[in-house]
């Protein structure tokens, strides 16, 4: 059965959620809206979304199952709440809030209505870290010792038309990179208990160098190089940087070490890269590709899991407390950075399950 979906927010990430709709079979996208009318109709007519409607409609619509907020964070908390109240399911883009207060008023919202709440990234389902996985649960590197994971740039100043909301409140690499490093995290090694962290603000103005703001200053408001050491409810340590003030890396983008080896893993903004392993005792890396049917973009398969979870009963993967934690722990960080000690978490969650076929999401309508 198709659950219907009503799509808010018309911006860039929309038309890849539109465009691999017709991948998925637990969904269809009947209705799309944006707060500027032009963008809604644009995609409707790209798209052949059936209804094109003003935001408050559609969240009123009876025949919406599920509201797909791609929305700017500040505003996922207000869409969310609304369309629960209406006793809708949501799916957003990451994060799931700004705040910790809106995150949890989502996630209880949510259980008070008896709908599902979920968030992005959905990239943790895709073939890499869904094959980092299954070694993981092998015992292929036997049991996990620690982690790694760095995103290292320069900032998007350079190349983005609009970048001064990276540095102001609510931006920053953690708060917009870190959910799809601590989401692989959390997915590959359980929930976080303990954390510590040390953030700065390395240059406290920036210049825009992209058209068309060239030369325009900003105030930087976030810091923008923040680094997390975590420790992980099943025993695991783990090391997490993210930063706009680096010139050039060669760091890994996300490590496991085991006692008997290490899978290195690609850039979790991706969903099908090649994992490579190196087991005690072997000479070289060895690079295995994920088995998928999936596009290699496959945005939209965390919002598919969650309408099959819908009519089957279960918890979708990407859910609400599953985004809620990782929330957690980014602002765990700067709040251990702010006071100078470790930051008990007050959430958990459940590792997620393992997909059982990729295969069974990628049936053309």
């Amino acid at each position: 059965m198709l659950l219907n979906v009503g799509l808010i927010g018309c911006g860039n990430i929309s038309g890849i959620y539109l465009e691999n709709s017709r991948y998925y079979e637990s969904f269809t996208i009947i209705a799309c809206a944006d707060l500027d009318r032009t963008k809604a109709e644009e995609a409707g007519v790209k798209y052949s979304v059936p209804h094109v409607m003003d935001v408050d409609e559609l969240i009123a619509l009876p025949d919406i199952d599920i509201v797909l907020d791609l929305t700017v964070p500040h505003a996922h908390a207000d869409i969310a709440v609304r369309a629960i109240e209406q006793k809708k399911h949501v799916y957003s883009e990451k994060p799931l809030a700004i705040t910790i207060e809106d995150g949890k008023r989502i996630v209880e919202k949510a259980t008070e209505y008896g709908v599902m709440a979920g968030s992005a990234p959905d990239t943790f389902l895709g073939g890499s870290i869904q094959l980092a996985g299954q070694m993981i649960e092998d015992g292929v590197i036997g049991k996990i010792v620690g982690a790694t994971a760095f995103m290292m740039s320069r900032g998007p100043e350079s190349w983005h038309p609009n970048p001064e909301f990276f540095y102001h409140i609510g931006g920053g690499p953690m708060y917009d990179m870190g959910p799809y490093y601590l989401t692989a995290l959390v997915s590959l090694l359980g929930p976080v208990k303990r954390l510590t962290g040390s953030a700065r603000i390395t240059y406290p103005e920036r210049t825009i160098t992209s058209e068309p703001k060239y030369g325009e200053k900003i105030v930087v408001q976030v810091p923008t190089h923040v680094t997390g050491i975590l420790d992980f409810e099943q025993g695991a340590t783990a090391t997490i940087t993210t930063s706009f003030d680096i010139a050039a890396a060669r760091t890994p983008f996300i490590e496991i070490y085991g006692e008997e080896g290490t899978i290195s893993l690609p850039d979790p903004n991706h969903f099908h890269l090649p994992v490579l392993i190196k087991k005690n005792g072997e000479e070289e890396w060895e690079e295995i590709k994920p088995k998928t049917d999936l596009p290699e973009n496959a945005r939209g398969i965390g919002l598919a899991d969650m309408a099959a979870a819908i009519e089957s009963g279960k918890s979708p993967r990407a859910n609400g407390d599953l985004a809620y934690h990782v929330l957690e722990i980014m602002h765990g960080i700067h709040h251990s950075s702010n006071h100078g000690k470790h930051y008990e978490m007050e959430s958990t969650c459940e590792k997620p399950r393992l997909l059982e076929k990729q295969a069974d999401f990628n049936k053309q309508k």
